[in-house]
């Protein structure tokens, strides 16, 4: 199937490795021209390296996307650069290191929900400029249902409450929002790989009891997924809240 992303723009957030760098290869592979961020500058530029040799424009930019000063600057430099972004993935996020409980949900939600907020706002202007827009929010199952950190959950959950809201408001400009709710991936330097590496007995019985699939997804079976979602062959998908966690969530 081509999902007519043949030299669209998409910029993608975390886009240095495990989801962002696997979602950003499934786009650059139906042809699209990317933006990638990432805090890391080394890791970022390996990224763009790799990304480079699938034949498409790419441009890497570090970039905090909690610095409001960054993430203007990474919206206009993408313009300058490409063109106006006509797809945006929002896959930075996580549970920074704080202080104390209140310091982590305060630090959550600033870059979870209050950042990529931001940025979705930063690029609905030139969405309407080239008559397309789609944004995707890389969530989590634990913002669906109980079960993760509870830092954590709540900071999905309203991740998955903004891609809601958003959707309802811009689909009359035919700007689209969506969100993807990965379950547990597995790859290098990621939170699995670390816990498998020091309790392998432990995480291969999670894995036997909460995953039905028997195994950890990979990063590249939610890269497929968003590809197809911020694509022109999902024009009837908005506002939803699709799991991609081989069978392991249990909410309906």
């Amino acid at each position: 199937m081509d999902l007519e992303l043949k030299g669209r723009v998409a910029m993608v957030t975390g886009a240095s490795r495990g989801l962002g760098l696997a979602i950003a290869r499934a786009l650059a592979e139906e042809g699209a021209s990317l933006a990638i961020g990432a805090r890391g500058a080394e890791a970022l530029e390996k990224a763009a390296a790799e990304l480079r040799e699938l034949g498409v424009p790419v441009f890497a930019r570090p970039v905090d996307i909690t610095v409001a000063s960054e993430a203007e600057a990474f919206v206009r430099e993408t313009t300058e650069r490409l063109g106006p972004p006509e797809i945006l993935v929002l896959n930075a996020g996580g549970t920074p290191p704080a202080e104390d409980e209140i310091g982590s949900l305060q630090a959550s939600f600033e870059l979870n929900a209050t950042a990529n907020l931001r940025l979705a706002r930063l690029v609905v202007p030139g969405m309407k400029q080239q008559g397309y827009g789609s944004i995707l929010f890389i969530a989590s199952i634990w913002g669906r249902e109980a079960g993760g950190r509870l830092v954590y959950n709540a900071a999905k959950a309203a991740e998955i409450s903004l891609a809601k809201g958003l959707a309802r408001e811009l689909a009359p400009q035919g700007i689209r929002v969506n969100c993807l709710a990965p379950g547990s991936i597995l790859f290098p330097g990621g939170s699995w790989d670390r816990r498998l590496k020091a309790d392998p007995e432990g995480i291969q019985t999670f894995v036997e009891q909460e995953i039905p699939s028997g195994r950890f997804g990979r990063p590249e079976e939610v890269g497929w997924v968003a590809a197809f979602l911020v694509s022109p062959k999902a024009n009837w998908v908005r506002g939803a809240c699709l799991t991609v966690d081989g069978g392991q969530s249990r909410a309906f």
